[in-house]
């Protein structure tokens, strides 16, 4: 029991002020068993979070060795003036996949990637132009859209003409 003496609490029946209490010892052991279990699932949830990455690895490694194998013993890039279609063809249905589910970023890099194994193609410029407007960098898309109307590739005469209309769209000059 607490007494007042001399405007000082005092302690009977014992107690001295060195001598914890009862509740306050539970509510130390809950803390601290509380403390214990916060942190038991916060090491699950980083646990989950590695084996989640790690078969994502897993999937990208494996999606990885189906590209080499679709590309063949080839592990040399092509000759600067050369195009290699088979990585344009892949790296732009990649591309288009991105940019179809709205990742403008994602099919950028890819039809990049097309564009390096064509250099000056006019259906990978064109393509680089669009995923630069997409992600309304007009002056990127205008300086692509430019490169692919003026690639002179007769195979590829709709890319320029379609590269024209953009051009045309944007409010540059075309012709």
């Amino acid at each position: 029991m607490l007494t007042v003496e001399d405007n000082r609490p005092v302690c009977s029946s014992g107690m001295t002020s060195r001598t914890p209490s009862l509740p306050l010892i539970t509510s130390l052991v809950w803390m601290a068993f509380t403390l214990g279990a916060c942190q038991s699932a916060a090491l699950q949830a980083n646990q989950a979070q590695v084996a989640q990455q790690q078969k994502q690895i897993e999937q990208m490694q494996e999606q990885i060795e189906e590209i080499k194998a679709q590309n063949g013993s080839h592990t040399s890039l092509p000759a600067s003036a050369s195009c290699d279609h088979d990585v344009m063809t892949q790296a732009t249905r990649q591309g288009g996949d991105k940019f179809a589910a709205g990742d403008f970023s994602g099919a950028l890099g890819y039809y990049k990637d097309a564009l390096a194994a064509c250099p000056g193609n006019a259906r990978a410029e064109l393509n680089v132009g669009r995923a630069y407007e997409a992600l309304n960098d007009k002056g990127q898309a205008m300086a692509h859209y430019q490169s692919a109307a003026s690639s002179g590739d007769p195979g590829e005469s709709a890319a320029e003409t379609e590269a024209h209309n953009a051009m045309d769209r944007l409010g540059g000059s075309s012709r």
